[in-house]
């Protein structure tokens, strides 16, 4: 479902229930009411902050028992992962689910408005294949508007220095705060000091690297430069270099990144940045091969289950039934993840105001659904969010309504209550029809009982399945038949 950054479920509807898979059938409801699926949703209040995981490997250890991919033909790695949340020290409640929201507000704004800059430019005129001093790169990610949703820790250079990195399928470059710095942000580890890793290479103009850049630069020692810009104003600039990652005890030598050297803008706690997008440059492109181009996560409802999330790298991403959609290209933006998404179901029933066309991506790279994974709440087209909010209302008559919620317009009073029923939700992409859990489309606001729907409108034409929906899914990227997969209980 980013820029400087601060990533995502469905049902299909058949004539008989007993025809679909257990995982993905709702709960019915009782026999007066059978016109209206519905299931239950267990109240649980808005999460306190998280306690910020410690990995407990040493620098030192890891290094002593890390696998080289270089000696490796294929492997598979994975990695647990945090909500940003952890490193947002003294808030409460409230106040980080504000901030969450202001962040997504931001994101959704920076990748909307990427994709109708992308759209309007001339086909092929983001490459020129030249290095040149002066240049600009525009790039979103959603670590500008306070880091990335959901982070993880990983080594980098040899030794292996561990830091705190943002994953972000919404961007490609993979970039870290480097010493010397002419301006940095404050994070919580040490800034990487380039000049102490055995591994660290600098990329000269001329290397086909340096080209793969949307807008590469050209430094005085004729070093490739890089700068990635965020909707907000934020930006790094430095070095696009090459260097070893390690996950755990697992080495990936000479990855591509960028070496910052002027990092500016909103950051929070994070390093740096791992793009997860689809583009050339992005971790998954540049470690494709090793890892026979799979990848997945999972990410957990902190509200429900102490569990990590996790994003697993590899042939293992693939280890549960999962049904899949076909991705889609986008002729001008190749970062995104595309999906067909045909329709929505509310309480067993298609809703009638929502068709494929509204989430058609036209040949010039209009309009079209993304799944993102740094963008929290889902946004529709604003035809299909009407259509789908007022579905739901009348399924949800029962509820008390509550007052409008922030960027909510559609919130219940459940103040008293331990568990309510409430319609059921399935998108219906083409090929796979996802059945949403209710936690992942009702969701605590406040500490006072109230609850809201988790869609929201958009006056652009690009919808984005966000993380809230995607809770609880492991969700994989098939990059080798361009596909991807959503697997319900997938976190286990």
């Amino acid at each position: 479902m980013a820029g400087g950054k601060n990533a995502l479920l469905v049902l299909l509807v058949l004539s008989s229930a007993a025809a679909l898979p257990a995982l993905l059938v709702p709960a019915l409801s009782d026999s007066a009411n059978l016109r209206f699926q519905t299931q239950h949703l267990l109240l649980r209040p808005l999460p306190s902050p998280p306690a910020l995981a410690s990995w407990p490997e040493s620098e030192a250890a890891a290094f002593s028992e890390t696998k080289s991919e270089s000696t490796a033909a294929t492997t598979t790695l994975s990695m647990e992962l945090q909500h940003i949340d952890a490193l947002s020290f003294n808030l409460t409640p409230q106040a980080l689910f504000h901030l969450r929201l202001q962040r997504d507000a931001s994101r959704v704004q920076s990748l909307s408005e990427l994709a109708v800059a992308a759209a309007a430019a001339p086909t092929g005129s983001n490459s020129t294949g030249r290095p040149r001093l002066g240049f600009s790169s525009s790039v979103v990610s959603g670590l500008a508007q306070g880091s990335g949703e959901y982070f993880t820790r990983l080594g980098v250079g040899t030794p292996p220095r561990y830091v705190y990195m943002v994953l972000d399928t919404g961007s490609d470059v993979v970039w870290i705060q480097c010493a010397p710095c002419r301006k940095c942000y404050s994070q919580t580890d040490p800034v990487f000091d380039p000049s102490k890793s055995t591994s660290f290479a600098a990329i000269p103009c001329s290397s086909p690297l340096c080209r793969r850049l949307d807008s590469p630069g050209c430094n005085q020692r004729r070093r490739c430069q890089y700068q990635v810009s965020y909707g907000d104003g934020s930006f790094t600039l430095g070095e696009f270099s090459s260097e070893t990652l390690t996950f755990r005890r697992t080495r990936v030598d000479r990855v591509a990144l960028g070496c910052g050297h002027d990092n500016e803008g909103l950051f929070i706690g994070a390093a740096g940045l791992l793009g997860l997008g689809r583009g050339r440059l992005s971790f998954p492109a540049q470690a494709g091969r090793r890892f026979n181009n799979k990848f997945s996560y999972c990410l957990v409802d902190r509200s429900a289950s102490s569990r990590p999330s996790s994003v697993i790298f590899g042939d293992s991403a693939l280890s549960r039934p999962a049904r899949f959609t076909t991705l889609l290209k986008n002729p001008k933006l190749d970062t995104f993840y595309y999906v067909e998404l045909l329709g929505i179901s509310v309480g067993g029933t298609r809703v009638p105001g929502i068709t494929a066309s509204h989430f058609k991506l036209d040949p010039a790279g209009n309009g079209g659904v993304i799944v993102d994974s740094g963008t929290s709440v889902t946004r529709l087209t604003r035809p299909a969010y009407i259509a789908l909010r007022d579905a739901f209302r009348v399924g949800a008559s029962s509820l008390k309504r509550a007052p409008d919620f922030s960027l909510f317009d559609t919130c219940f009073d459940l103040s008293g209550k331990t568990q309510v029923k409430v319609p059921t939700v399935v998108l219906h992409f083409r090929g796979a029809d996802v059945s949403l859990p209710a936690s992942n489309y009702l969701i605590p606001v406040d500490s006072q009982g109230t609850f809201c729907f988790a869609f929201a409108g958009t006056m652009s034409g690009l919808s984005i399945i966000g993380n809230i929906q995607q809770q609880g899914f492991r969700v994989v990227y098939d990059l080798a038949g361009s596909r991807v997969g959503f697997s319900p209980r997938g976190c286990a």
